[in-house]
């Protein structure tokens, strides 16, 4: 099944100039991006984004989350491949950088823990946010896209299998 999902590249992955490494991850595993913009989002917008982190988790994680994601500029892309949600979140890794897995991208280039970052009043810094599941994604790329930013064309491994 052909999927896609929505995968940002966090102001704390921008500024480590990790985006080059990040991006090959993905499409060292075969997906492809097929769009991709940099934007630097205002709280307002955040919220859009996070609509429901306040009701699951607290007014005080939504407002480490606004200022995290607003400190700088996020990479966002579009990313498709087959289950590309799932492939996706395995690649990235657990949300917590300090039990990401290695390999995974948390587990290779951060290290905060949910103690760390609480202690400190502040969101984790987990370089990547990536949707949680297909209804989700669907959402987020409206949120994040226009129709006409997103683009289909195929890949030279697609041109040589068909």
């Amino acid at each position: 099944m052909i999927e896609r999902t929505l995968v940002l590249l966090k102001p704390d992955a921008v500024s480590r100039g990790l985006m080059g490494r990040i991006i090959q991850r993905f499409e060292d595993a075969g997906l492809k991006i097929v769009g991709a913009k940099m934007v630097w989002i205002d709280k307002e917008f955040a919220k859009k984004h996070y609509f429901d982190v306040a009701e699951r988790r607290g007014e005080k994680v939504l407002a480490a989350l606004l200022n995290m994601i607003t400190e700088g500029p996020v990479l966002a892309m579009v990313i498709e491949g087959v289950f590309a949600v799932e492939v996706v979140r395995k690649i990235v890794g657990g949300t917590e950088p300090k039990t990401a897995v290695p390999g995974t991208i948390r587990g290779d280039f951060a290290h905060h823990s949910y103690a760390y970052t609480d202690s400190k009043g502040i969101a984790i810094k987990n370089l990547v946010h990536a949707s949680g599941k297909k209804e989700e994604a669907d959402y987020e790329i409206k949120l994040w896209f226009k129709d006409n930013e997103l683009h289909s064309y195929k890949t030279v491994h697609e041109i040589h299998t068909y």
